[in-house]
């Protein structure tokens, strides 16, 4: 059979990225062009600011995903563009950057949700992994639990009621003045840490819920900062980020082995930028093996916003049926499973 080559593209927040992949799973090419150092000095996205640079980049970014994956534009099978969730101004970028090509070569053009892609990222790092299995999405805006069915099928179990995981590494980093992006610099302080040393809460909600709450822990920690300061007494900062840390971990992965003992199945899945964390791939790996699952989750640069997860959920919707119309519209909260 001939190989299927997808085209995908991810503007959501301020990583532009371009990416060609075979089959839904083989990345020939995957161009990141970050934003971090932009956006640092302002301890975190400036929407305005991201939009302005992904229109600056995105040409030379497609130009430069092509040429690595040695193919022609007239090669590529399929355009595949985020569409939401994401800031409406970056997500139009790449999306009408997307239509433009479709109308352009005559391509099938596909909208992918940005959360969808963070799951299909596994498919690309695990070629055995199929559905159905359970995922845990954690990144800076959304904590998800979902039930994978099929490759284009989702089911939310849990989410979270108020602050998403990464939202809340990166406001405790920020009043720790670690700096910007908050997730990697309390997961790198937290090795040199105690753990036990502070006992926040953790937040469980009712019995039988899947769904997450992380702004009480969040309140709790910087209470505990104030009141230290205001008593002048010196706060062991590795201390905090590690205790807040397994507070978080801990929740994440509870809840996430009770969902798969209650829907079932015998494989769990991490996504996300969150994903990235050592502490919670290990707690998760280990209670995975403790309770018979098997645990998958991408690699460092698959966690974070990248084309290649894009291209790999279109890929997959558009072999269960599904092509968008050019009028699709960006869709800042479009939730999993939604289908516009």
């Amino acid at each position: 059979m001939k190989e299927f080559l997808t085209l995908g593209i991810e503007t959501s927040c301020d990583e532009t990225s371009v990416a060609v992949v075979k089959d839904g799973r083989e990345v020939l090419s995957n161009i990141i062009y970050s934003q971090i150092d932009i956006h640092k000095k302002f301890g975190g996205v400036v929407p305005e600011v991201a939009s302005r640079k992904h229109v600056e980049i995105i040409s030379l970014i497609m130009k430069e995903a092509i040429d690595k994956a040695n193919v022609l534009l007239d090669d590529i099978n399929l355009i595949a563009a985020t569409y939401g969730p994401g800031l409406v101004g970056a997500l139009l970028v790449g999306l009408s950057f997307a239509k433009g090509l479709s109308f352009s070569t005559k391509k099938p053009f596909i909208g992918v949700n940005h959360i969808e892609g963070h799951i299909c990222a596994n498919y690309i790092e695990h070629k055995d992994l199929e559905p159905p299995f359970l995922c845990l999405v954690v990144s800076g805006g959304h904590t998800h639990l979902v039930y994978v069915k099929g490759y284009d099928s989702y089911e939310i179990l849990g989410k979270t009621r108020d602050d998403a995981a990464g939202e809340a590494f990166d406001k405790i980093a920020r009043a720790l003045d670690l700096g910007y992006p908050g997730g990697p610099l309390i997961d790198r302080l937290a090795k040199e840490g105690n753990e036990d040393a502070i006992d926040f809460p953790r937040a469980y909600l009712e019995e039988d819920s899947f769904d997450f709450s992380f702004s009480g822990l969040k309140s709790a920690v910087l209470n505990y900062l104030n009141k230290r300061k205001m008593q002048g007494i010196e706060v062991k900062k590795e201390d905090v980020a590690a205790s807040f840390q397994k507070s978080v971990v801990e929740v994440l992965s509870n809840k996430t082995i009770w969902a798969a003992k209650k829907i079932n199945v015998n494989k769990i899945a991490l996504a996300g930028g969150v994903a990235a964390n050592s502490r919670l791939r290990k707690e998760l790996e280990n209670l995975s093996k403790k309770n018979g699952f098997k645990f998958y989750y991408p690699s460092n640069i698959l966690c974070t916003d990248n084309a290649a997860m894009i291209a790999s959920s279109g890929y997959f919707s558009y072999k269960s049926g599904r092509q968008s119309q050019l009028s699709l519209n960006a869709f800042p909260n479009l939730k999993i499973g939604e289908r516009l």
